[in-house]
């Protein structure tokens, strides 16, 4: 027989990862208000790395047999990073994988993927033409990465295109998500949450 999900666990994890988000640089909405399976995920570039002033989102889908089984995670904002498809977003993370344990969160996960921007491991990657410049061109590595970082990940700091979108009831997490990834289109961004209803 299988696992019943475990909603007031899924429902506590949510609220633990938007705890002092200006401290972890982490935050989670739902994508839906009514499915707790289905998640959007930001992290902020850690300081000093190629990473710093972004804001990442990540696509997060929890297994019907969550937490014995690792939540699905990928890079819903492009990134250049040897354990990250610069193509897929898939990533090569241990603790996603057979390093699970139903001991781990939703948090811990994400706290480990802005860890794997500060350290990445060019030794076991996900994409080999970013791990091979890691190796043998860092500089060129770090420009690629910080001009990735300015492209697809610029921080959305626009309180007025933010109001806009929660005055039409959407969540702010939600809204926040939706402009990043819609590089601050307010449009797109309306379009994406709407959809996702």
């Amino acid at each position: 027989m299988a696992a019943s999900i475990d909603l007031n666990r899924i429902k506590k994890e949510l609220k633990d990862c938007n705890k002092d988000p200006d401290v972890s640089g982490i935050k989670a909405s739902l994508v839906a208000d009514t499915d707790y399976l289905h998640w959007t995920g930001t992290i902020k570039g850690p300081i000093d790395t190629p990473y710093q002033g972004g804001v990442f989102v990540i696509d997060i889908t929890l297994p019907n047999d969550y937490p014995f089984v690792p939540p699905k995670m990928k890079f819903a904002t492009k990134i250049w990073h040897p354990n990250i498809s610069s193509d897929s977003g898939a990533i090569c993370l241990d603790i996603l994988k057979n390093e699970w344990s139903p001991a781990l969160t939703i948090r811990t996960a994400l706290i480990s993927l802005q860890a794997l921007l500060s350290a990445p491991e060019p030794d076991d990657p996900q994409d080999a033409v970013v791990a091979k410049q890691y190796k043998e061109k860092h500089e060129e590595y770090k420009q690629t990465a910080k001009f990735w970082t300015e492209t697809y990940a610029a921080e959305v700091n626009d309180d007025a295109k933010l109001g806009q979108l929660m005055d039409m009831g959407f969540e702010r997490a939600a809204c926040v998500a939706a402009l990043e990834k819609a590089k601050g289109d307010v449009t797109a961004a309306t379009e994406a949450l709407l959809s996702s209803m």
